[in-house]
């Protein structure tokens, strides 16, 4: 990160007014203070999702402004728990929409949103995970409840979210049919789908017997909801996290109420902190037993960041 102006003064990333990146500025502002509840974390690295770009872009209504972006961190803990100088990671829902972000040289979060950072991984490693792994956890293993030995269609599974799931679902020992626009196969799939040149459901009837699968997480929604959440076994469930190309679809309301299906929504917004630390408690002996790997990261200076 950069070197602070003053002793009480940091560098975040900023913007008064919503755009594209270019009304994004690196500002001298001052170091927060933790409330009751709260820990002041010096942020070693932070991620860039596709939801802070959406942010300072204006698509999140219940944002304020001034404000600084920033969700995922990992850093060390200034004051509060767990316990000063711990190495800590952490995602916060709130985070850069109604209190300032991570995209700064210092982030005042809830305490109980914090996790200690698996030791197998980097700094930058521990901040790319955040929001990928927190809704794919939600959605497989809160919502879901996924099972060893179940069948699980990820369609999107080449997206962060998707080989989040993947993984989570390979460590969970469930079996894996991944969808998603290739014809390459798909890192940690049983089987890949190419959803521009295959039909979804017949393929997965051929890859289950006729069965069906026990679980979709669809991570793409719009046009493949419907063949995904045809694609169900007798009383299987489907989650769903978001719908490119619109948020209305349609299906067969009958067909859905007679194979008992049942269809959750999951929004990592919508999360508590308690929910996220909990989450990230949940993933980090996977990650220090290595069957949860980090995402492959690009690192970009904080004086790049608006590029970035």
């Amino acid at each position: 990160m950069a070197i602070s102006t003053g002793a009480n003064t940091m560098k975040a990333l900023r913007f008064a007014e919503f755009g594209p990146p270019s009304v994004l500025r690196i500002e001298d502002v001052p170091i927060p203070e933790p409330g009751e509840g709260e820990a002041l974390i010096r942020v070693k690295a932070a991620a860039i999702n596709p939801s802070d770009y959406k942010n300072v872009a204006g698509h999140f209504k219940r944002t304020t402004l001034p404000r600084t972006p920033g969700r995922d961190f990992s850093g060390i803990v200034v004051k509060g728990k767990p316990r000063e100088g711990e190495e800590v990671w952490g995602s916060a829902p709130n985070l850069g929409i109604v209190r300032d972000g991570s995209h700064a040289e210092y982030v005042v979060v809830p305490a109980e949103t914090l996790s200690l950072k698996p030791k197998s991984l980097s700094m930058a490693e521990a901040a790319a995970i955040g929001v990928p792994y927190v809704t794919a956890w939600a959605s497989l293993v809160s919502a879901a409840q996924i099972q060893a030995g179940e069948t699980i269609l990820i369609v999107g599974a080449g997206g962060a979210v998707g080989q989040a799931g993947t993984q989570i679902a390979n460590w969970k020992h469930v079996r894996v049919i991944g969808a998603d626009r290739s014809s390459g196969p798909i890192p940690g799939a049983e089987s890949s789908i190419d959803t521009k040149t295959e039909d979804l459901r017949e393929r997965v009837m051929e890859l289950t017997a006729g069965k069906g699968v026990d679980a979709v997480f669809d991570t793409v929604g719009g046009a493949l909801f419907e063949p995904a959440l045809r694609s169900l076994r007798f009383g299987g469930r489907q989650i769903a996290i978001t719908s490119t190309g619109g948020p209305t679809v349609s299906f067969n309301l009958i067909d859905f109420y007679h194979n008992f299906s049942r269809l959750l929504g999951v929004d990592s917004n919508g999360l508590t902190p308690r929910q996220v630390g909990e989450i990230a408690d949940g993933l980090r002996p996977g990650f220090e037993s290595g069957a949860l790997k980090p995402p492959p990261i690009e690192i970009v200076p904080f004086e790049k960041a608006v590029d970035a």
